[in-house]
């Protein structure tokens, strides 16, 4: 079946726009995950274990590096040379635990700033959803995200239409069978292999076409 075989190319052109948002939105979700990561690993509860641990593999690969170059170059490296080096490092390790709160501050910044990102992402892609995908899905309802997902040829993702027909539900224009109690609390961020065994039950009705 085309996509929007009973409509215009207008709509067309805006599900193509669609795709596009929705690959930005994924590169926008992708990078608050990783910084997220960063800030879990970094500054967590078990992150001073942590900077402890790399602090004493900085220790160890330096004392290798500096072993393999005197082979190298044949030079004796007193063990003087030795102790500044490590209290340059060490110097440079006290230095940033100190600054541990304003660097977490700057990652929470940075977060903040990547969630607004992926926010106006998905705001962009409601927007052009609702002149291209709403009403088709709409007409036809009631119908599976299976459906859904193969009736635009599943260029887009399963997890996508998910997050944007969740928002058609809390707008009041959509419902979610209530028989697939545990499919409609999946979250939006779920990927689309955690989705795919629910697509076939999850069953959208249009509450527009009772009004």
């Amino acid at each position: 079946m085309p996509i929007f075989s009973d409509n215009s190319e207008q709509r067309t052109a805006f599900y193509q726009e669609l795709q596009r948002r929705e690959r930005q939105w994924w590169q926008a979700r992708h990078r608050l995950i990783i910084l997220q990561e960063r800030e879990m690993f970094w500054f967590g509860e078990n992150s001073i274990i942590m900077w402890l641990l790399w602090q004493l593999v900085g220790y160890v690969v330096v004392a290798i590096t500096m072993m393999l170059l005197s082979k190298l170059f044949e030079a004796n490296v007193a063990l003087w040379q030795y102790m500044t080096i490590l209290g340059v490092q060490t110097a440079f390790f006290i230095i940033m635990l100190v600054m541990k709160g304003r660097l977490a501050n700057i990652m929470q910044d940075n977060i903040r700033k990547a969630d607004l990102v992926r926010e106006q992402m998905l705001n962009e892609m409601v927007i052009l959803a609702s002149d291209s995908i709403f009403p088709d899905i709409h007409a036809h309802a009631p119908i599976s995200l299976q459906h859904i997902h193969e009736r635009y040829d599943a260029q887009l993702r399963l997890a996508s239409l998910q997050c944007l027909l969740q928002k058609e539900i809390d707008a009041g224009r959509l419902l979610l069978s209530q028989r697939e109690i545990e499919a409609r609390i999946l979250p939006p961020e779920l990927a689309d292999d955690e989705l795919t065994p629910h697509a076939d039950g999850m069953i959208y009705k249009s509450l527009l076409q009772l009004q």
